[in-house]
């Protein structure tokens, strides 16, 4: 998961892009790290763990999982969301300041596609909703609509569409976050 942090990283040095995507000023870039160490370590975890529960368990298991587990990563969740709040967003319009950098996308990609376990962090949320509705309207609704397409497209998983030497890996993980 952070490879793909790295991978972003490495193209804004590699082609030069506009220094508010991933800034040279040390100060702003030290604060964008922050915000992507924070991300990847908090919230992708928190939306995988949503993922392996909502869609992996019944999928996998036939069966869903226990409501207590669900409880509890909702509740993870949501503290997570009340930090990226207070503490990234603060009523900026991007996480970086007045500008989008690369931790608005890294960050807006994963929420967009959490959607597709039910969870919806953008209704309940204003400053998540302005916060989106910003980086939409910089990125454009037809770059977003292509970059998430399969994502959020994909219809439902089953062991048949799975390849058969990963389904067992995958069913003792579950098993195993389900304990």
């Amino acid at each position: 998961m952070s490879e793909s942090v790295a991978i972003l990283l490495y193209l804004a040095e590699k082609y030069k892009l506009p220094d508010h995507w991933y800034p040279a000023n040390l100060e702003k870039r030290a604060k964008i790290n922050e915000f992507l160490y924070w991300h990847v370590n908090v919230i992708r975890p928190l939306l995988v763990q949503d993922f392996w529960l909502k869609v992996m368990a019944p999928t996998l298991l036939q069966r869903n999982a226990p409501a207590e587990k669900l409880e509890a990563v909702a509740q993870e969740f949501n503290a997570a969301l009340d930090q990226f709040e207070k503490i990234f967003l603060q009523g900026k319009p991007y996480i970086s300041g007045k500008e989008i950098s690369v931790a608005d996308v890294v960050s807006f990609c994963d929420l967009v596609q959490a959607s597709r376990t039910g969870q919806n962090m953008f209704e309940e949320r204003p400053k998540i909703a302005a916060w989106r509705q910003n980086v939409e309207s910089h990125l454009g609704m037809e770059l977003i609509d292509e970059a998430h397409k399969a994502a959020l497209s994909a219809g439902s998983y089953s062991k048949d569409s799975m390849d058969p030497k990963g389904v067992e890996w995958l069913t003792a993980r579950v098993k195993l976050l389900l304990l």
